[in-house]
């Protein structure tokens, strides 16, 4: 278990996801695969993502919300769906960021073959939609961490 501290949330967390071990890249290719009771925010998620600099893909229901709202994106297989796909993908290093929100049993048994090909090749892997935004929150503060002494901290919370 890890914990982070920060004058804000996204400070926290970055710090947070850091002593975990994971590693949130600044850039590259993003693969978001939302279900359907969270495709509402996957436009939000891509925005966001757009904005640093990131390459967007997308299975067929996100990548159709996306291309709708008029972003960019390109559009991947699921695995059962034939090759190539997301997996193979994660596996060729060709993904540096994975957003994945899973319902159904056939949806979560394919999330079983993206995680752990994302765990095998250490990609970041975010399975709730409030974890991909506080992902991105994130991202924003990788570059400014700073160290705080906790009775700063608390001295400003009292004030």
């Amino acid at each position: 278990e890890v914990m982070g501290i920060g004058r804000d949330f996204a400070e926290a967390f970055a710090k947070a996801l850091a002593g975990g071990g994971m590693v949130l890249p600044s850039t590259g290719r993003a693969f978001i695969s939302l279900r359907e009771a969270d495709k509402h925010g996957a436009v939000e998620l891509a925005q966001h993502l757009i904005g640093r600099g990131f390459e967007i893909v997308a299975t067929d229901g996100t990548a159709k919300v996306l291309a709708d709202a008029g972003l960019a994106c390109q559009r991947v297989n699921k695995v059962k769906e034939g090759r190539p796909h997301c997996v193979d993908m994660i596996k060729n290093n060709e993904i540096q960021l994975i957003f994945n929100t899973t319902e159904g049993k056939r949806a979560i048994e394919e999330s079983l073959s993206i995680r752990s090909a994302a765990i095998a090749r250490k990609v970041s892997y975010f399975t709730t939609l409030a974890g991909a935004r506080a992902a991105c929150m994130a991202m924003g503060q990788m570059d400014d961490i700073m160290v705080h002494r906790l009775q700063d901290l608390h001295e400003e919370l009292a004030a």
